[in-house]
């Protein structure tokens, strides 16, 4: 499963050299490096939906392996790729092959262990996941760097290969017994649309800030499928996605908390490691050591908190879902004080890396990982264990699929208004710091980007100035992720009524 997330982000690492090894015809190298990475994430995000559909319908393990052969033939695709043209539409397949895999996963851990023994088993899944997030990126960049950017494709096949072997012997088949009905295509289409849409075009607004038409229309297109799709699944005699699953209080809940808290996380991820390397010089390593807390915290606590949780019912995943976001709103307001003066990492760029931070990396940034690497390691298996079990296990593919669509929708659309503010925020204060930095001209914007170092050419006092207004557009940026997480745990609360029935009754 872990494989599927992170494409989505060791890709970037290797980007540089995609870029200058590929030759390209048909599109411009940066919009094809663009199509790499936002493509793919569009793609998975689309199918979501549809996958889990058809999971329930036709097999859970029949539909995870295909994703899991189709993930291994695409990924031999990108690594052999002799062109970008060529590159791009293998990770466009290749998104569409782990959007087969990212519901599966779930639906089979429902399906195989019994209802008291899932929270520690979603528990073991985010800690597994978690591992190869956290070693992934980094081993990918030494293979990258060693043997090359092919690599970073074609190392998932073996793995895949293996995947797929364990899967076909010792996962069984299971599938909706009840699925009687004609397949909806058209809401498939539809719901591809509204999330694929809304997706793809906050991505590449975001990396065409905001000044991309194609970026507005696929908005455009995904807000009008969005609004259309309930009408729609409300007439249809056999929806795609019954809106009866939204009856059970606790499926509406567990949605809406996501869309906050993953928002919330979204942004902190993105970016803290900007900022630290930006704005503040640490190194890549660095920047990348000090973000380590949050995946160890997720390894050894997921387990541990999905067994308690998942042993004390609706009750223990409400206060874990209120506690968890509450921690981590806690870790991001801690950043909202660290100061433009804070020492980097190491001390100067002609220094290695010292496997001891300096006094500042301790109190400025430790205490707001650990604070957000605790909370999210509460939240992550309560809530797919409380998802899960929310709504009848024939449909755990769908629940599965449409609890991932909204976070990959809401995680780029919550970050992208931030980022608005956080932009507006950089400039004003840029402004009043370097008063001769004209920051209304379109090219003294380009050379200013928020959070990262001014281009070559900046005066030391205007690479100051510019150092101090990342940091307070930082502050703003981490401040609004708390209010995000902070409603994430309101909703929980409020929404997770310890006297409910876990499970609505129909579809």
């Amino acid at each position: 499963s872990g494989i599927v997330f992170l494409d989505g982000t060791i890709v970037n690492v290797a980007l540089p050299r995609i870029g200058r090894d590929l030759p390209a015809t048909i599109i411009g190298v940066l919009e094809g490096q663009t199509y790499v990475v936002s493509g793919y994430l569009a793609v998975l995000a689309a199918l979501l939906i549809l996958a889990g559909a058809l999971s329930d319908r036709y097999g859970r393990r029949r539909i995870y392996a295909l994703g899991l052969a189709g993930f291994a033939i695409t990924s031999a695709f990108c690594g052999l790729a002799p062109n970008l043209e060529i590159l791009v539409v293998s990770r466009l397949l290749q998104g569409a092959a782990g959007a087969l895999m990212v519901p599966g996963a779930l639906s089979i851990i429902t399906q195989t262990f019994a209802e008291h023994e899932r929270g520690r088993a979603f528990g073991l899944w985010t800690s597994a996941t978690s591992a190869l997030a956290l070693i992934g990126p980094l081993v990918g960049g030494f293979l990258v760097d060693s043997i090359g950017w092919r690599i970073a494709f074609l190392v998932n096949v073996p793995i895949l290969a293996g995947a797929l072997v364990i899967t076909l012997r010792h996962v069984a088949e299971s599938r909706d017994i009840d699925a009687r009905r004609r397949f909806d295509w058209l809401g498939s289409l539809v719901a591809a649309l509204a999330v694929g849409g809304l997706s793809f075009g906050v991505i590449r607004g975001g990396e065409h800030e905001w000044q991309d038409t194609v970026a507005w229309v696929a908005i455009a297109v995904g807000t009008v499928a969005l609004v259309a799709f309930p009408v729609l699944m409300a007439s249809r005699p056999d929806p795609l996605v019954p809106l009866g699953l939204f009856r059970s209080r606790a499926f509406t809940t567990i949605n809406l908390a996501t869309f906050f808290v993953y928002g919330g996380l979204y942004v902190m991820l993105s970016y803290l490691s900007i900022v630290l390397q930006g704005a503040l010089g640490y190194t890549a390593l660095a920047a990348g050591a000090a973000v380590l807390p949050i995946g160890i915290c997720l390894i050894t606590l997921s387990p541990r908190i999905g067994t308690i949780a998942g042993r004390d019912g609706r009750t223990g995943a409400r206060r874990f879902l209120t506690l968890g976001p509450g921690l981590m709103a806690a870790g991001l307001l801690w950043f909202t004080r660290l100061p433009a003066t804070s020492t980097p990492w190491p001390a100067s760029p002609d220094q290695p890396a010292s496997l001891i931070p300096p006094v500042s990396v301790i109190t400025d940034v430790l205490p707001a990982v650990l604070l957000f690497g605790i909370g999210i390691a509460c939240v992550v298996a309560p809530l797919t264990n409380t998802l899960m079990g929310s709504i009848p296990e024939r449909f755990s593919g769908l629940g599965s699929a449409i609890n991932n669509a909204i976070a990959r929708v809401g995680q780029p659309l919550l970050g992208a208004l931030i980022f608005v503010a956080l932009s507006a925020t950089f400039y004003t204060h840029l402004a009043a710091i370097a008063p001769d930095v004209d920051t209304t001209s379109a090219a003294v914007r380009a050379a200013f980007p928020p959070l990262n170092p001014p281009r070559p050419g900046a005066t030391p006092d205007q690479v100051e100035a510019a150092a101090r207004a990342s940091i307070e557009a930082f502050h703003l940026a981490m401040a609004v992720a708390a209010v995000l997480v902070g409603i994430g745990a309101a909703i929980s609360w409020f929404g997770l009524r310890p006297d409910r029935p876990a499970r609505s009754t129909d579809g």
